[in-house]
């Protein structure tokens, strides 16, 4: 099994530290953030990142909610106690158990790329209800044409080796491969960013639990059972985005009833990370006029 990072010597700067705490729940030891009172909001960062991403938009989210952060499954600081299940219905089993170790029920979830796809397949079954999701750059679709077959069984091929984690971690390690890496979404987010990925790219635990996610992904059939429960959900996203086209939210918008989509000029896939009071302000926005669904969830 690969080494993980280490939270003494990898951690000690981390953002938000001092938010920071370890909790075991269902079959993972989670790296949580929390911070803050009121209604309760739920961060979801996506694939390949860790709580780092939430850097500048937690403790502005966290002047007006409970907010809680946490390291997905495979990613960052969070350890499997077990079995790494990575695929979409693994995630949200072990969300669920980490929100029930931490009697913690969702007012709002907030989810970056592959993180909106968690939200929006796990609000449906909470109960209650949470009163609104926002997708942050949401990557809601399966992948289109040929990449629909080669991408995940890419993914698949490198996981199950264990010397390609490992080969990856390395390259990872290349401060310039790493800020082509994320300039390649349309961002440019600071060099304190570029500073965390280049850890989390750099270790072979971390890309592991990467590629695991990217191999089990499968995001069909997500939106007519959140349709059905009666759920908000808005995008927002950068136009810029060049790793999930901004039209697939427009798109989203205009099949689904109770979605709505804004762009936001100059940003692209990582837009919180690039100008966090900006998509504060949207999200608070957007909150603004959300209300809580009529229906409760299926048990």
């Amino acid at each position: 099994m690969a080494k993980g990072l280490d939270w003494q010597a990898d951690g000690a700067d981390w953002p938000n530290r001092a938010h920071s705490r370890f909790v075991e729940a269902g079959t993972y030891r989670w790296h949580v953030q929390r911070a803050g009172k009121g209604e309760k909001l739920l961060l979801l960062h996506g694939t390949g990142a860790s709580t780092h991403s939430w850097s500048g938009l937690f403790p502005l989210l966290a002047k007006h909610f409970d907010t809680l952060a946490m390291d997905l499954p495979g990613h960052g600081f969070t350890r499997s106690l077990r079995r790494l299940d990575a695929s979409l219905p693994g995630m949200v089993r072990g969300l669920k158990a980490l929100l029930a170790a931490e009697a913690f029920k969702p007012d709002v979830i907030v989810g970056h790329s592959a993180g909106a796809a968690i939200a929006v397949s796990m609000a449906p079954g909470l109960a209650p209800l949470p009163r609104a999701v926002i997708a942050l750059n949401g990557a809601l679709k399966p992948f289109g044409g040929p990449a629909a077959l080669i991408a995940p069984v890419m993914a698949k091929a490198l996981a199950i080796n264990p010397f390609a984690a490992l080969a990856l971690a390395k390259g990872g390690r290349d401060p310039a491969r790493v800020a082509r890496l994320i300039e390649g979404t349309g961002s440019r987010p600071g060099a304190d960013y570029l500073e965390f990925y280049g850890r989390l790219f750099g270790n072979p635990a971390h890309v592991s639990g990467t590629l695991s996610m990217m191999a089990n992904w499968d995001v069909s059939g997500l939106m007519p059972a959140f349709e059905r429960a009666g759920l908000t959900l808005h995008q927002i996203t950068g136009a810029g985005d060049r790793a999930v086209p901004p039209d697939h939210a427009d798109a989203f918008a205009q099949r689904y009833r109770g979605v709505t989509a804004e762009r936001l000029d100059g940003l692209g896939h990582l837009a919180h990370e690039e100008d966090a009071p900006r998509v504060a302000a949207r999200i608070l926005a957007a909150l603004a006029t959300a209300q809580a669904p009529a229906r409760k969830a299926a048990t």
